[in-house]
């Protein structure tokens, strides 16, 4: 069982429109670079040119917001949910 991946409405259009996919367990930088591989330009969306998750780019795994776990290296096991979700500024 691989791991969902729920994508944005922003980052559709490099999903072919698809708001829900499918990536392989490992880690989360593992992920992104197959995610890239399939969908390129998508890890440019997600990391900087240092292979760091932007700022304005939030990534939990089944809730828990990877910053305040091990980052881009949170281990992924099958069945998992990531959620990319995009910061939002207001005022």
């Amino acid at each position: 069982m691989p791991v969902n991946v729920l994508i944005p409405t922003p980052l559709r259009k490099l999903t072919n429109e698809q708001d829900t996919i499918q990536g392989p367990a490992g880690t989360v930088a593992a992920l992104i670079a197959d995610l890239d591989n399939r969908f390129p330009g998508l890890g440019g969306r997600l990391t900087d040119e240092a292979g760091n998750l932007r700022k304005f780019v939030n990534v939990y795994v089944n809730e828990e917001d990877v910053r305040f776990l091990q980052g881009k290296e949170t281990e992924l096991k099958d069945g998992d949910t990531v959620s990319i979700v995009p910061a939002i500024a207001g005022g």
